[in-house]
């Protein structure tokens, strides 16, 4: 059963106790910490969280393009029914672009300055799709018309620093499309973009999940956008997924207190004044043992320090990592507390 207690296909993706980490002094430093999510085909699934919780980093193993020294230490990748950790380079470049495509968070900096847009847009359809120069040619004229862009067969022949931001933008979006992907991963897509041109971008995203029923990864900071787009979301801090819910569930009745944290810090219409998280994240080569937010909650319990909690399922649609709840202890805590 899934959320609201309807059926729910096979996970097109499906990622269980993955862990990324880099070498130090001090022993391995976790970027991300035994995270689990699963994404269904069509659907949208928000990862939300301050900057440096992991999101991108999420994003680059699901790729199997961690930086290195960076690994992934342990967990799985299944997508499709193929655990993506087992594959070789050979058959992990097959599946990146053209059934795994990814948006990048920087358009500038992921296009190639000396490189016309057209050559790199028939680059990745002669080389997945074994297209001619030809054929490749009129294809990626297609796609530019697919996401606005006007005098497409003209623009094909401009260099990237001819293109505003947002045009830029569709371009990676076309990049990411060629090849009809099953899963687009969109790291930050509307990140310094005006809120008009913002608009267009997301637009365009739920009519190429509409079209085409393309499973959609989107990672943001903006609660905003998660609001408008996503149908599940993952709430992640310091590199752990502490709360998972339908985005109806979670803006209707958040629990983790991060997450209450998060959506107190949003100006709205009935808001006096804002309410910051005090503190800062935790650096992920100085974790604390117990929970990662404990230091910053206001409503931390005496528990809160010696581990972090299980995940505690609330509902087919809801579930968080916190001691507030029950099914977060550990048997032998409720032990403790029993006897206590």
């Amino acid at each position: 059963m899934g959320y609201n207690g309807t059926m729910v296909s096979t996970p097109l993706l499906s990622i269980q106790n993955l862990s990324v980490t880099f070498p130090t002094d001090d022993g391995p430093a976790y970027a991300v910490n035994h995270l689990s999510l699963d994404l269904e085909p069509g659907k949208v699934l928000g990862v939300v969280g301050e900057s440096g919780c992991g999101k991108s980093m999420t994003s680059m193993a699901i790729l199997r393009l961690i930086p290195r020294p960076g690994r992934i230490a342990e967990g799985s990748i299944h997508f499709n029914g193929q655990n993506l950790l087992n594959l070789n380079n050979e058959q992990m470049r097959k599946i990146r672009g053209a059934q795994i495509a990814l948006i990048p968070q920087d358009p500038l900096t992921s296009l190639n300055p000396v490189y016309t847009i057209g050559e790199q847009i028939t680059e990745i359809l002669t080389l997945h799709q074994g297209l001619s120069q030809k054929d490749a040619t009129r294809k990626a004229s297609e796609l530019l018309d697919m996401v606005r862009i006007p005098n497409s067969k003209d623009r094909l022949n401009d260099y990237p620093h001819q293109f505003s931001g947002g045009m830029r933008q569709r371009v990676m979006i076309a990049m990411a499309l060629s090849c009809t992907p099953s899963l687009l991963i969109a790291d930050e897509p509307t990140t310094a973009l005006d809120v008009t041109v913002q608009a267009q971008i997301l637009e365009l995203l739920r009519e190429i999940r509409k079209e085409h029923q393309t499973a959609i990864l989107l990672i943001t900071h903006d609660l905003g956008v998660v609001a408008e787009m996503c149908d599940e979301v993952a709430v992640m801090y310091a590199g752990r997924v502490v709360e998972k819910a339908s985005a109806y569930d979670l803006f209707k009745a958040p629990k983790h207190p991060y997450t209450l944290g998060l959506l107190n810090s949003l100006p709205t219409m009935t808001r006096s004044r804002l309410e910051p998280i005090e503190g800062q994240p935790p650096s992920i080569t100085a974790m604390p043992p117990g929970c990662s937010f404990e230091p910053r909650c206001q409503k931390r319990l005496p528990v809160c320090p010696s581990r972090f909690p299980q995940e505690a399922q609330l509902s087919d649609s809801h579930s968080v990592s916190c001691y507030l709840y029950p099914g977060s202890f550990y048997p032998e805590q409720l032990t403790t507390q029993t006897s206590s």
